[in-house]
């Protein structure tokens, strides 16, 4: 049994009992809290940080964030420090490239900290929630016409392996602003588990295009501990809500991919001999996602909000899939990236059909975005839903069998997907012409086919639009 060596805030215990991965146990710790911080300091002096999985009377179970490999059970010493997990957080973290943990991987000095803030964050009182409202404008017409994402709004990006996420990820991080050009805006940006390739693309991207000036990039590598992936989120989030909620800033957090964070907890719960639910994963996979995805939001006496687009990728793309799945009860919609439209050549291969943004009527409209955006949308669903029931029959009976008004929607259907989903990687279009190019799609078809839009809209840009193709 370990021996302890207690002082006035900490407690010191020289050797552990066992080691088995990343896992360290010592029996007899009574004094270890559950997530309290860890030190445990090699013979050699190097020290390795690690929290308490489990605690109780007998004995306490540590989590290393990092390799457990040559480690000695006699010479370690292992020291309780009696809190959770802090980060220090700063303004002057914007621009800056960190690990996982919130240290600095641009070969600058560490940012001065402007205050030490628990990593799991402090419980948000529901009634001081504000309902989201304002429009966030991403530069893609496919979110930004059709699925708008609003302020304080968390909206998951659903993708399969090969798919672009991470350029679509990128391309949103860099593109991304608010209504309000005198509003402070900034972007937390969490890579998990990624390839050394995909955070260089990530650091180069930003670094390149400036985007970097207003984002905080933290980098965990596919070759970092599992406990590194777990905190990895809450660090950032930590830094989210001090530009938030103190220093006034709308936030947008951008993850991906959660689906390594979710294969990290299933790795640490099988390390523990918990009971799997459903493919493995733990029963509180559910429980531990809404305590990442529900740290966003507007607060009804502060200034800054936090907005989240998680990205995660669906194994087979099932979307049935347990981290999809509880993705999707917790959040506010989903945008789904489609396989087909992806070996089409487009992108972003957005499927709109499948999408959905639960609070896009309340932050478009008179006032908010435009008065016909609202109608202008529900016509394009409308009318691309129509397409790929044409689309079934031609392949059934021949395009040529098909009536006029049956080709005319299939005209529609190429240009909707090649001129208004389709994009450059380096696109930006402003939602007034994103408006524009959808009335444009609309004036292809027959006007007593545009049955969700008022005559005075019609009137305003239908006309026009059909004038301009005719």
């Amino acid at each position: 049994m370990a021996e302890a060596f207690p002082d006035d805030t900490t407690c010191d215990y020289l050797g552990v009992d066992r080691i088995e991965g990343p896992i360290v146990v010592i029996e007899g710790a009574d004094d270890a809290s559950y997530g309290e911080l860890v030190e445990i300091t090699a013979p050699d002096g190097h020290i390795r940080l690690g929290r308490v999985l489990d605690a109780s009377e007998s004995r306490a179970v540590i989590e290393l964030w990092g390799e457990s490999a040559g480690l000695d059970v006699h010479s370690l010493r292992v020291r309780f420090k009696g809190r959770p997990f802090t980060t220090p957080v700063a303004r002057e973290m914007l621009g800056r490239i960190f690990d996982g943990l919130g240290h600095p991987l641009d070969a600058l000095p560490p940012p001065l900290a402007e205050h030490r803030m628990d990593v799991n964050g402090s419980a948000l009182n529901p009634v001081a929630r504000a309902y989201p409202h304002d429009f966030i404008q991403t530069g893609l017409s496919a979110i930004d016409g059709m699925n708008t994402l609003v302020r304080g709004q968390k909206l998951p990006v659903f993708s399969g392996a090969g798919l672009p996420h991470n350029q679509l990820a990128a391309q949103i991080a860099r593109q991304v602003q608010t209504d309000d050009a005198g509003e402070q805006f900034a972007v937390v940006f969490v890579a998990l588990g990624v390839a050394h390739d995909t955070a260089d693309f990530f650091r180069n991207s930003f670094i390149a295009t400036g985007a970097l000036e207003q984002t905080a990039l933290f980098l965990n590598l596919a070759s970092h501990s599992p406990m590194e992936r777990i905190m990895t989120p809450r660090v950032a989030l930590t830094l989210a809500e001090f530009l938030a909620f103190e220093a006034g800033y709308h936030v947008l957090v951008i993850m991906v991919d959660m689906t390594n964070y979710a294969e990290a907890l299933r790795e640490l719960s099988s390390r523990r001999n918990e009971i799997p639910s459903r493919k493995s994963y733990p029963g509180y996979l559910y429980s531990d996602l809404a305590a990442l995805y529900e740290r966003c939001g507007c607060v009804t006496d502060r200034q800054g909000s936090i907005t989240q687009i998680p990205i995660l990728t669906m194994p087979n793309d099932d979307i049935t899939h347990p981290v999809p799945d509880v993705t999707g009860y917790i959040t506010e919609g989903q945008i789904v990236l489609s396989r087909d439209l992806h070996l089409a050549g487009l992108y972003p291969p957005i499927s709109v059909l499948p999408s959905l943004s639960r609070l896009m009527k309340d932050g478009i409209g008179e006032g908010r975005t435009r008065s016909d955006h609202l109608d202008m949308t529900n016509q394009l669903y409308a009318a691309y839903a129509q397409v790929q029931e044409i689309r079934s029959l031609a392949a059934i009976i021949g395009a040529e069998a098909l009536s006029s008004i049956d080709r005319a929607y299939l005209v529609f259907g190429e240009a909707f997907e090649q001129r208004f989903v389709a994009q450059r990687p380096d696109e930006l279009r402003t939602l007034a012409e994103t408006l524009d190019c959808g009335w444009e799609i609309l004036s292809l078809l027959p006007v007593k086919e545009l049955t969700r839009v008022a005559q005075a809209e019609i009137d305003a840009h239908y006309a026009k639009r059909a004038r301009q193709h005719g």
